[in-house]
């Protein structure tokens, strides 16, 4: 170890160019959760998504703490992590690990994206600046492997040699990690009062057995698959399922029509439609739910999924992304591509399983305690001394 570090903390620089609610919530984590390290972070607002991801190096151009010396640093997958070595050349030879939340190679095209390689590159660069680069899963992980070699092999010319084999060794996976009172305190304070308070919310009660209690918990946009949600509980409506439905995530300015809808033609279905009042509000949904339900397009790592596992969900999720990595085969539907409705029968045959009574054929809840904050901390720490040291 070197002598000077031996006499105080390191210093540890942590850039995140879009601090989005993830994002934000890793960071913080972190921080807390490895006091050994002297922190310093600089984050810019989750808005402006093309701005932020081409610009961030620019915004931070006359930063005062860019100046400074440090031991490390911990930039997020939105950083220029390139451009911001070449304009501070103290930081050039700074140890640096990238961490890759998402990469730009695996987002589903949307009709209203505006199509350029711009975040791709931003991306790679950073990739072959950083001395690590760290994702949260292997979905993630192989997904840019594939798109960087898909992109070299359209390039005319000027690919180094070596250039994919460089970026392939160095990268590990290490995911986000759920914080323990998740696991802990969370999961054993829930009660069926609690759950009978949330889930009741005005609805008229059916007769017979309780209905079983369904939630989704994703951002209002098209890559989370809004349209097969309605597929889905169209698809259950049919077969006379007794459910409820509890609807969380974040909703923007342009609310896709799939949500309008289903707030329309599942009005006596739904009990929440929209973000929980708080944090704790949000795990008291997921705990007394009896399925975590995902249509998701694209999920690097579905750490909404996992959390609501980790207070006892049983997870219904797509056989595609990082979910055949997390989840046993009987987790899974079929991914049907654009053919929606085969889709929805399948999902819906896996939920109809969890509402049988006596036929043995309910799904259990999957152990998700490796993706604890005490099962990664001593996994975290061991990364960042050995990029110091």
């Amino acid at each position: 170890m070197p002598k000077t570090l031996a006499l105080r903390q390191p210093r540890i620089l942590l850039l995140s160019a879009y601090d989005a609610g993830s994002h934000r919530r890793w960071r913080e984590q972190l921080v807390l959760s490895q006091p050994e390290f002297e922190w310093h972070v600089l984050a810019l607002s989750p808005r402006f998504f093309r701005w932020r991801i081409r610009g961030n190096a620019l915004t931070w151009l006359s930063e005062p703490l860019l100046k400074e010396h440090w031991d490390l640093l911990l930039v997020t997958s939105m950083v220029d992590l390139a451009s911001v070595r070449g304009f501070h050349p103290n930081l050039a030879h700074t140890p640096a690990l990238l961490y890759m939340h998402e990469n730009q190679f695996a987002y589903p095209a949307s009709d209203g994206q505006h199509n350029s390689i711009d975040p791709q590159m931003v991306n790679l660069y950073s990739a072959i600046a950083a001395d690590t680069v760290l994702f949260n899963s292997d979905w993630n992980r192989r997904s840019f492997l594939e798109g960087v070699e898909q992109l070299f092999r359209r390039l005319p010319d000027g690919i180094p040699e070596g250039t994919f084999e460089l970026i392939s060794a160095k990268s590990r996976v290490l995911p986000v990690p759920i914080d323990d009172p998740v696991f802990l305190s969370e999961a054993e304070r829930q009660s069926l009062e609690a759950g009978e308070r949330l889930w009741r919310n005005g609805l008229e009660p059916e007769p017979g057995a309780l209905p079983l209690r369904i939630v989704w918990a994703a951002r209002w946009e098209y890559d989370k698959g809004p349209d097969r949600l309605l597929a889905i509980l169209q698809e259950l409506e049919r077969r006379a399922l007794s459910f409820q439905v509890c609807v969380l995530g974040e909703s923007f300015r342009k609310v896709p029509e799939a949500m309008t809808t289903i707030q329309q033609q599942f009005a006596h279905r739904l009990v929440q439609f929209g973000y929980a009042s708080s944090r704790s509000e949000y795990y008291e949904w997921l705990g007394s739910a009896d399925v975590i339900l995902s249509t998701a397009l694209h999920e690097f790592q579905g750490l909404a999924v996992l959390e609501s596992v980790a207070v006892g969900c049983v997870p219904i999720v797509p056989a595609r992304e990082v979910y055949p990595e997390l989840f046993a085969p009987e987790y899974l539907y079929p991914d049907c591509g654009d053919d929606i409705p085969a889709e929805a029968a399948h999902a819906a045959t896996l939920i109809e399983k969890q509402a049988v009574d006596g036929h043995g054929d309910r799904l259990t809840v999957p152990c998700v305690q490796r993706f604890s904050l005490g099962a990664l901390k001593p996994k975290y720490e061991a990364l960042l001394l050995e990029a110091l040291f």
